[in-house]
């Protein structure tokens, strides 16, 4: 479906092999239902790889971008739990990045994403209008294709030190456009990848040569609605 906010903050992470098992108990009974009661955020969703590096990815959705820079948040931020405090520390390859939604199409919810990493020279309303008209014909072309979301990266912002970023030890990685393709099916994230999103359309967009993609399976989805009637 279209994304229900217009901030998003996008994370990919590996995990240290001995702390894995305590990663994926930690992430879903504690880490995203604390994220998602947060003000102003709305959904939280958590994929694991298929092809993709690092191993983990995962986005929250916020009513805006202010929400992933707000006082509440950054003082969760800097009063990490015990369990947080357990499991951040054995984080690798971390990339994360608050984005606004430059556009968000599509009806309904897939199990698979395919993420995109990508950067440009171009001025961004240029950029995004591009691959707007270039892709936005996809999801009715490719059966199975189901949302196309394009995010712009706000690269310098929420990179402060707070004690949970320090957790992680080396600096965060980030990214500065990030399109998200969404499927019912991993058939139609590959016929995407190979055809009418392949990277020569993005580079004719404007994207430059060095692209980064990833699909991924869901694991994990969380509403505030959701997490209301818990």
């Amino acid at each position: 479906m279209a994304l229900i906010g217009n901030g998003v903050l996008v994370i990919w992470n590996g995990i240290a092999r001995e702390a894995e098992e305590d990663f994926v108990a930690w992430h879903v009974r504690e880490h995203i239902p604390e994220r998602v009661g947060l003000p102003g955020f709305l959904r939280g969703r958590r994929y694991v790889a298929v092809d993709g590096h690092p191993k983990y990815f995962n986005f929250y959705e916020t009513e805006t971008a202010a929400d992933l820079s707000s006082p509440a948040y950054q003082s969760r931020l800097n009063a990490p739990t015990n369990w947080t405090k357990q499991v951040v520390a054995h984080f690798i390859d971390t990339s994360r990045t608050i984005c606004d939604v430059a556009w968000s199409l599509g009806v309904g919810e897939g199990g698979w994403i395919e993420a995109v990493v990508l950067d440009t020279t171009a001025a961004a309303e240029t950029f995004q209008a591009a691959l707007r008209d270039r892709l936005a014909d996809a999801i009715t072309a490719i059966p199975g294709l189901v949302g196309l979301h394009l995010l712009r990266g706000h690269v310098a912002a929420g990179q402060g030190d707070t004690a949970e970023k320090n957790l992680r030890g080396a600096p965060d990685k980030t990214a500065a456009w990030v399109l998200m393709a969404e499927a019912s099916r991993p058939e139609a994230i590959e016929a995407f990848r190979s055809g009418m999103g392949d990277n020569k359309a993005m580079v004719a967009c404007g994207a430059a040569e060095t692209i980064v993609r990833g699909i991924y399976q869901m694991q994990f989805a969380l509403t505030k609605a959701e997490l209301a009637k818990s």
